[in-house]
């Protein structure tokens, strides 16, 4: 045997190009929704939500600022969306929104980019733009009829990311553009959401505005109560100076069950101040003090509020008090009283 060389077979390599996959579908993966359902995975996460409260990360960026290098790139970033409709996973719009960047977003609508575009989730431009405490932003899309009511599938509005983030000014705006700071159904509550977080300017925004203080929320309670259970001092105040409900919680668990529970010694004597009853029962029928922890501060303060009775100028102020009603305790300072009974009447 001579030694015959072996051929390796022929093999043919295809040079057609797979057809490219849609613009619309190719690129985003698919996110599990979220209260504010507006972020991408590759980005810290800054959704908000309620109890307990999370830190939201603070844009770098000036509000006031537009950023010419931003603004050529988000232009440059997806330029054929604008001709594909409202349900871009996420438009050049929410980009500009989220970053405040200005010119950007004026550029954008202008070419014709839908104010109220969505994102999978059903977030729009202005939920973004809340969310970053970006009121110049929040402006220009509003003024170009943006729906200042617009809901995410989790029930979110702008207002509620505003309150989220602690942006008055946000919340303010949006009420402005007759935005709901209330509803009817169960949806995410912007009173709540600044009352667990501590933002009490936004809550002053909210009561400012007519609502109902004492919302009770089956799965929250009352706004006081999250308050309590957040152990937010200047939110409980804010609530109880503007007439809030002392006794009313969650179910049966009263605002003074949850300080109790919590170990908030400032927070009880607050409460117990404004008429709370320590004698109030919850479903277990505990009293706030069999929630305290032994032998601790709160407990001692409790059983000597049971052993002491109130004085008679508290209950006159409380009396006085209930019989204004909450809707015209504003109206306290034109009572024709000398300034100290009226700063009375007002716990100053």
């Amino acid at each position: 045997g001579a030694n015959v060389p072996l051929r390796a077979p022929a093999v043919t390599l295809s040079t057609e190009t797979p057809p490219a996959a849609s613009p619309a579908r190719a690129a985003a993966p698919q996110t599990f929704p979220s209260p504010a359902g507006s972020r991408r995975p590759a980005r810290p996460s800054s959704t908000p939500s309620s109890l307990p409260p999370l830190s939201l990360p603070h844009s770098q960026r000036d509000p006031g600022n537009s950023d010419a290098d931003g603004h050529a790139a988000l232009l440059e970033d997806g330029g054929d969306e604008a001709a594909e409709g409202s349900w871009a996973d996420r438009s050049p719009l929410h980009e500009a929104a989220s970053q405040g960047r200005l010119l950007s977003l004026k550029t954008l609508l202008s070419q014709g980019y839908n104010v109220d575009t969505l994102t999978i989730d059903q977030v729009t431009p202005l939920h973004e733009a809340c969310l970053g405490d970006h009121v110049g932003c929040a402006r220009i899309l509003l003024e170009a009829g943006a729906n200042v009511n617009a809901t995410t599938i989790d029930g979110v509005t702008p207002l509620f990311n505003a309150c989220s983030r602690g942006s008055a000014a946000c919340a303010e705006l949006l009420l402005e553009y007759g935005a709901k700071a209330q509803w009817e159904s169960c949806l995410p509550s912007p009173t709540h959401e600044a009352a667990s977080r501590g933002h009490s300017e936004c809550l002053e925004v909210l009561i400012s505005s007519g609502i109902d203080i004492d919302q009770d929320l089956p799965h929250l309670g009352t706004p006081l109560y999250v308050a309590c259970v957040s152990q937010q001092i200047h939110c409980i105040r804010k609530l109880l100076y503007a007439g809030a409900n002392v006794q009313k919680g969650k179910h049966l668990e009263t605002p003074l069950h949850a300080a109790a529970q919590h170990s908030s010694t400032e927070i009880v004597n607050l409460l117990l101040e404004f008429g709370a009853d320590i004698n109030a029962k919850n479903t277990d029928f505990e009293r706030p003090v069999d929630l305290a922890a032994p032998s601790s501060l709160v407990e001692r303060v409790l059983l000597l509020q049971e052993a002491t009775p109130s004085s008679l100028c508290q209950l006159c102020r409380l009396c006085i008090r209930n019989y204004i009603g909450r809707a015209r305790l504003h109206l306290v300072p034109q009572l024709q009283l000398p300034t100290i009974l009226k700063n009375f009447l007002q716990y100053r």
